[in-house]
This record gives structure tokens, C-alpha cells and sequence, in this order.
């Protein structure tokens, strides 16, 4: 994109109009919140879905293949975007392709609100991945449109956008974890799809006027002939997968173990692929390629990161189930719940971590510095976690605030790394790969828990310490690594701040 399509984008969405920011930053912050509603509402109870009796409602899996299970999601939705930013990239631009992700992510709720089984399970789990491919990079790419790249409202934008994403992740668990655990899996999975449903309608219903013409232009679109090509590939290619898969399966070949691997191997080798294709792409410039170069590490750092933060769905998600007192100054609680104590931190401290950023303006510390501290954050979130078993044994119960304090750890990483990632990620992106760039950032996830999946299955009770003190050690290393090398990478960073 030139810079002066990028000026004529800008000039058409309403610069004022939501707390200071362009009013597009409406239409994107309720989308997510309710796109973000059905994922994490139905994230907050499939693994105890999974693992559960089938007597108590669940699919009666073992637990540490539901824990797998749950990592190799993770990272299927988040490399899904690889397919979500080259189809915004090429064919319909982010506007559109946010929208067919939405309708694609309902239909997978809704999949899993009628009992179905394991079938039904994978079912949804396809819709989903594909669906939130479309819709989560190219919805973040879409507000980083809405500012132009020297707009000092920027980085504070996309905390903003990120306190909506965890506002609905907020919700969520006490509403779908409540229903699913009381109740029916099934009836809160239900809710999910009807959260989805709100987000698509917000969308439609203010797009035009709040976003002009942002999130319209199509980067770098297929000429007729490659988009024919295109067609007759993606059709051989799809039935190829599918005979494979049925062959496969029928023989006995492709098992959950195998699978795993498989995809946690994807997991480093399409990012390293992906780099080296940006790269060497003649659209590219030369300062798009320094760019690039800067934006390595903090890669790296960011799949660090995610690794640790993630498992707040899986291992922290077993650990409030079956060693955290779930009575608490006579309060019962349901151990989903425990997952909206991230977004609950999220909510109550990105204003603060706003406000900070455009209160030290030019003094604030540099992007690979935050990442530096996110990271230290994230080990200390581990660290922490040695500390009752240490005292009390794997054998009994904890206090509740144990977990609350691990996760407020992990969420001050969070608000040093992850909406200055997105900025960033929007500022060192190359031109002709602007939605794919974003897609890039959340390969990190998908890397990230495509390695967690091999590394749950290592933790139980009884390896609780050396599992939580190796992975926290590790990540605060990393941190301290990344801040001392940190003025060399930002003079890689050419043309942004």
C-alpha cells in the first residue's frame, strides 16, 4: 500500500468519536469483544469437556490427551491465519474476510451446542480454526489502518483494542462456564454461537460509516488467470487431504500422538518459512528487510511468551480443577472461572498501561525493551507456582490466590508485550504483505502451543516444581538476553519507533 492510499484511508474514517480515538475503533473493539465472548467462553470449558465422564456430560478423554488436544487447537486457530492474511492480501482485503471468518467460527459453536460426540467435536474445531483465521489477524490489521504510522495514539489504539478482546474473554467464563458446568456443555457452547451472532451484526451495522475505507483495498490482488489456478490447486489439494486423512485413519497411521507432533513441527518450520519468502520477495525493500531482521527476536521472545501464557487454558486450567480449593470465604466456585482472572487484569490495568505510554511519549522505553520485560514477567508468573508446592506438597489442596497471583503476574507481561507487539507489528510490515505480517505475529501463538503440546504432557502433580521453576527460569533468562541486546535491534527498525 502507498502512502498515499494509506493518507486517503485515514482521511476517511472519523479521526474523533470513541474516548479520543478514530470512531472505526467502535466497530472493532465490539466485534472483537463478542468474537473473543464465544472463543473463550467455549475455550473456558472444552478441556473439562473433554476430560469429563461421559456420565457428567463429557467425552470421557484422558486427560493428558484433552491437554494436548487443547494446545494443538490453539495452534491450528492461530496458523489458520496464514490462510486468513493471504486471502485478505489477495483476494477480498480484511473488511470482507473479517466478516466470512465470523460466520464460519458461528457455525463451528453452534456444531458443538448439539451432542455429537467426538465427530461433532472435530467438526467445530475445523469451523473454528478457519473461521477465527480469517477474522483475528485481519480484525488487528484493520486498526492499525484507522492511524497513520507517525500517530502518537497508536500504541495507546491498540491497548484500547485489547482491553474489548479481554472485556468479552472477561465475561465469558462466568456466563458460558457457569452454564456448561451447572448445566449442559452443550447449552454453553450454544451461547458462544449466539455471542458470535452479536459481533457479525455489530460489524454489519457500522462498518460503512466508522471505517470508510479502511480495510477495503486489496494489497497485492491475484491477476484472473492466477485466481483460475488458484481454484483447480485449492480443489486437488482439499481432496488430496481428505482421501489421506480417511486412508490414514481407517489404517491406523495417523494417530492423536502422530498428529501432534506434526503439527507442533509446522509450528517452527511455516514462521522460519514464511520469513525467508518476505525476505527474498522483490516487493520488499531494503528497509522493509532490516525491518524484518528487527523483527525476528522479538518473534522469538513473543513464542517464549505465548508458550507460558497459553497454558493458563491447559495446565492452570487442570491445576484450579483438581488442586485448588474451590471454596473460598464461603464462595463456591467453578474452576472455569479462573479463567477470567487474565482478561480481569487485562481490563483493570491496560488503561493504566495506556495512559503511561502516552504519558512518557518519547521516554517510554523501546519496543524490544517491553518485550524484554514481558518476558521476564511471564518466567516470574512459574516461579511463583513452586512456591506452594514447596510448603505443602503436591498432595493437597491451595488457596486459590495462588493462581490469581500467577495470572496478575503473566498480565503485566501481557500489557508490556502483546499490544506493542500488534502495533509493531503494523509498522514493520512490509507493504506487500501487510495482512499476512499480522498473521506472522500470531503464528507466535500457534508456535508457541504447538511446542506446549509436546511439553503438557511432561507436567502431573508430583513434577510440579521442576515443570513450573524450568520453563519460569528459562523465560527470565531469555528477558534479561533481549534487553541487553536491544539497542542493536532497534537500529534495525528502520522508519519506525
Amino acid at each position: 500500500m502507498t502512502t498515499k492510499n494509506e493518507q486517503q484511508i485515514v482521511a476517511s474514517v472519523p479521526q474523533t468519536g470513541f474516548f479520543g480515538h478514530p470512531k472505526g475503533l467502535f466497530t472493532l473493539f465490539f466485534t472483537e469483544f463478542w468474537e473473543r465472548f464465544s472463543y473463550y467462553g467455549m475455550r473456558a470449558i472444552l478441556i473439562y469437556y473433554m476430560y469429563y465422564t461421559v456420565k457428567e456430560g463429557g467425552l470421557g478423554m484422558d486427560k493428558a490427551t484433552a491437554g494436548s488436544i487443547m494446545a494443538i487447537y490453539g495452534s491450528l486457530v492461530y496458523m489458520s491465519g496464514i490462510i486468513g492474511g493471504w486471502i485478505a492480501d489477495r483476494i477480498f482485503g480484511t473488511r470482507k474476510t473479517v466478516f466470512y471468518g465470523g460466520i464460519l467460527i458461528m457455525i463451528g459453536h453452534i456444531a458443538l451446542a448439539f451432542p455429537g460426540g467426538v465427530t461433532a467435536l472435530f467438526i467445530s474445531m475445523g469451523f473454528i480454526i478457519i473461521g477465527t483465521g480469517l477474522l483475528k489477524p485481519n480484525v488487528s490489521s484493520i486498526v492499525g489502518d484507522i492511524y497513520s504510522r507517525d500517530d502518537e495514539r497508536r500504541d495507546a489504539g491498540f491497548s484500547i483494542f485489547y482491553m474489548g478482546i479481554n472485556l468479552g474473554a472477561l465475561l465469558a467464563p462466568f456466563i458460558v462456564g457457569t452454564v456448561g458446568q451447572e448445566y449442559s456443555f452443550h447449552l454453553g457452547f450454544g451461547i458462544a454461537a449466539v455471542g458470535m451472532l452479536l459481533g457479525l451484526i455489530i460489524f454489519l451495522l457500522t462498518r460503512k460509516k466508522n471505517l470508510g475505507l479502511a480495510g477495503s483495498h486489496v494489497p497485492n490482488p491475484l491477476s484472473k488467470e492466477e485466481r483460475k489456478s488458484l481454484f483447480t490447486k485449492f480443489a486437488i489439494i482439499t481432496i488430496v487431504i481428505v482421501v489421506l486423512g480417511i486412508i490414514t485413519t481407517k489404517t491406523g497411521l495417523l494417530t492423536i500422538d502422530r498428529f501432534t507432533m506434526l503439527v507442533s513441527i509446522l509450528g517452527i518450520v511455516i514462521p522460519t518459512a514464511y520469513f525467508i519468502v518476505m525476505y527474498r520477495s522483490k516487493k520488499t525493500t531494503d528497509d522493509e528487510r532490516s525491518n524484518l531482521i528487527a523483527y525476528i527476536p522479538l518473534f522469538l521472545a513473543a513464542t517464549m511468551f505465548w508458550a507460558i501464557q497459553e497454558q493458563g487454558a491447559i495446565i492452570l486450567a487442570l491445576y484450579a480443577d483438581e488442586r485448588t480449593q474451590l471454596s473460598f470465604f464461603g464462595w463456591e466456585l467453578q474452576s472455569s472461572w479462573f479463567q477470567s482472572l487474565n482478561p480481569i487484569f487485562i481490563v483493570l490495568l491496560a488503561p493504566v498501561f495506556a495512559w503511561m505510554w502516552i504519558r512518557l511519549g518519547k521516554r517510554q522505553p523501546s519496543t524490544p525493551k517491553k518485550f524484554s520485560f514481558g518476558l521476564i514477567f511471564a518466567g516470574l508468573s512459574f516461579v511463583i507456582m513452586i512456591i506452594p508446592a514447596y510448603l505443602n506438597g503436591t498432595t493437597t489442596l491451595v488457596s486459590p490466590i495462588w493462581l490469581a497471583l500467577s495470572f496478575l503476574i503473566v498480565v503485566l507481561g501481557e500489557l508490556c508485550l502483546s499490544p506493542v507487539g500488534l502495533s509493531t507489528t503494523t509498522k514493520l510490515a512490509p507493504a506487500a504483505f501487510s495482512a499476512q505480517t499480522m498473521s506472522l505475529w500470531f503464528l507466535s501463538s500457534a508456535s508457541a502451543q504447538a511446542i506446549n503440546a509436546q511439553i503438557v504432557k511432561l507436567y502431573k502433580p508430583e513434577t510440579e516444581i521442576i515443570y513450573f521453576g524450568i520453563i519460569g527460569a528459562i523465560a527470565i533468562l531469555l528477558g534479561v538476553l533481549l534487553f541487553v541486546i536491544s539497542p542493536r535491534i532497534q537500529k534495525f527498525m528502520k522508519g519506525a519507533k
